[in-house]
């Protein structure tokens, strides 16, 4: 670097804390601190002697905001993610994020002025126009309402056939709502034939069981979503959506979530698919987040793709909502500019020689690297970083090995404290989430326990050291296993079962920050005041912990 980028990125030391110790950032994905506190919150119900002695310290645990505008979103209505969160956790700064951006490109319709919409709007005359899309308003992939204006202004702007290819939710909002999603999408359909255009639902199936895989943990899944949306191929066929979805739901044994429902596809009076792709269509991938789409993204425009066997590959006009990769510039044409995230922790960590170590599962190791690094894949400085990839398991739901791989996570953490070799170690337990994620309290419950237990190895290491750790979660889930009466807040049970309804998605909880450890001087303390404090608040905090000031331009520091 010149002397004027040096300038530009060096860190300035305090006198507060002493530098060079060693230092670890622990994020618990999905643990919230939620008001309600039953025994369906899985964090509160479930015994956490270390959570509870660290936060039980005067001082030195808080909370912050974890959704809403404090990572971005739109309103205070719009739950948290891992993605927003760990872009806030490893940025310090606040991003406007992926709805409030598609939000403004429809608003300014500025994303059909783009090179993306004019590039899929060279099939609109003769071909068809396929919209991929996560089919909800949990916010957190997707929203009905983007994609309606989508294929609405495709059609106004000249699209005379559109397909839409749906995917269910049942994680981002209650399970069973599907059917709803599915009959506003036909009275969308309904309004692009009254303006004289040719539209249907044309494939679908549940998100966890085609397409949306993430970090190549299972690739069969992007190709049965291939298949399906694509080629037109899929086990079950109808000439129905929410027909066929209420016939899956209740012909299977047991009786599959939205989440799990097998692929399908919509056949006319022949049996032919009304939406298999061919040369000269348009393909759009309607999610603004990224994780869950780069697979797809890869198969639909990499010729020289080799994941698995592509049966056929259109030439076909595609574009993502977004930029799912910016490293890889992949897709090369959106609808949507990415959010520009710069003078991330760890960037400024490499350009000052300092040594990281970032460690989590595949389900979850995207999240310590490529959003805590603002959207960019590999390396700062390759010498300066070890990245470690502990594979998740494949093929199976993660309530039935709700210790996923949190054994492996601490002990590659402990390792890596121990070495010396790292001034920075960061790590993340993906149980509370994806194990929330399932609906299934026991086993929920059961990961909390075990990430406690996990967190205790780690702090006593700490200790151990004369480090110190910073503690702290993305976003809440397993704070709340039960969908509730708005206003009695007590269990909502299904009609026909009595039954309590599982809650799997996030929810609006602030987040725990806990700080400490043996190297950590007596008098740090969080400041009194910023009740307003989120996420972004807390990279500050990690600098100043590590003997740094806050660099300009981050959020205020919480101690």
């Amino acid at each position: 670097m010149g002397k004027g980028a040096e300038a530009e990125w060096a860190l300035k030391p305090t006198n507060v804390i002493p530098r060079g110790k060693p230092f670890l950032v622990c994020v618990l994905d999905g643990w919230g601190e939620n008001k309600i506190k039953d025994e369906y919150n899985a964090v509160s119900s479930t015994p956490t002697p270390c959570y509870d002695a660290l936060s039980a310290v005067q001082g030195r645990f808080r909370t912050v905001k974890a959704h809403g505008p404090a990572v971005g979103l739109p309103t205070w209505d719009d739950m948290g993610n891992s993605e927003v969160g760990h872009n806030a956790l490893g940025s310090g700064q606040l991003i406007d994020q992926g709805a409030r951006l598609v939000d403004r490109a429809i608003e300014t319709e500025a994303m059909f002025e783009g090179d993306g919409f004019k590039h899929i709007a060279q099939a609109f005359d003769a071909n068809t126009l396929h919209v991929i899309t996560l089919l909800s308003d949990g916010g957190v992939h997707s929203r009905l309402n983007q994609s309606q204006a989508l294929v609405l202004g495709a059609a106004k702007r000249g699209a005379k056939k559109i397909r839409l290819h749906v995917l269910l939710d049942g994680r981002d909002v209650p399970d069973g709502t599907s059917i709803n999603f599915l009959e506003e999408a036909n009275k969308t359909m309904e309004e692009l034939k009254a303006m004289g255009c040719d539209a249907c639902i044309a494939s679908g199936g549940g998100r966890m069981h085609i397409t949306m895989d993430r970090y190549e943990a299972e690739w069969e899944m992007v190709k049965r979503g291939y298949e399906t949306h694509i080629l037109g191929k899929a086990p079950n066929t109808f000439t129905d959506a929410v027909e066929g979805v209420k016939t899956l739901r209740s012909q299977q044994d047991p009786k599959p979530d939205d989440q799990y429902v097998p692929a399908f596809v919509i056949v006319d009076g022949e049996g032919a698919p009304v939406g298999k792709v061919v040369d000269g269509d348009a393909v759009v991938l309607a999610n603004f987040r990224a994780d869950r789409m780069c697979e797809m993204s890869k198969a639909l425009e990499y010729e020289d793709f080799s994941s698995f066997e592509r049966e056929e590959w259109p030439k076909m006009h595609f574009a993502g909502l977004m930029q799912y990769d910016g490293d890889l510039g992949l897709p090369k044409k959106t609808l949507v500019d990415a959010p520009s995230i710069q003078r991330t922790c760890s960037e400024f960590l490499a350009k000052n020689g300092l040594r990281t170590f970032a460690c989590s599962e595949t389900q979850k190791f995207g999240h310590v690297t490529f959003f805590w690094n603002g959207n960019r894949s590999g390396y700062f400085d390759e010498k300066l970083e070890t990245y470690v990839e502990i594979p998740s398991d494949v093929g199976i739901t993660f309530d039935v090995a709700p210790n996923m791989k949190a054994e492996e996570i601490c002990a590659a953490g402990v390792e890596a404290l121990k070495s010396g070799k790292f001034d920075h170690v960061r790590i993340n337990f993906a149980n509370p989430d994806m194990v929330g994620h399932t609906g299934n309290l026991k086993a929920t419950k059961q990961a909390v326990a075990l990430c406690d237990a996990k967190v205790q190895e780690l702090v006593d290491t700490v200790n151990e050291l004369g480090g110190i750790y910073l503690i702290t979660a993305d976003h809440g889930n397993a704070d709340d296993m039960v969908q509730r009466n708005k206003k009695t807040k007590e269990p909502a049970k299904n009609p026909e079962t009595g039954e309590n309804l599982a809650l799997t998605s996030h929810t609006l909880a602030p987040v725990p920050v806990l700080i400490g450890g043996s190297g950590l001087p007596e008098g740090i303390k969080f400041k009194e005041g910023l009740e307003d404090a989120g996420l972004a608040n807390v990279t500050g905090t990690i600098m100043n912990l590590m003997g740094y000031e806050t660099p300009e331009g981050w959020e205020e520091s919480l101690i």
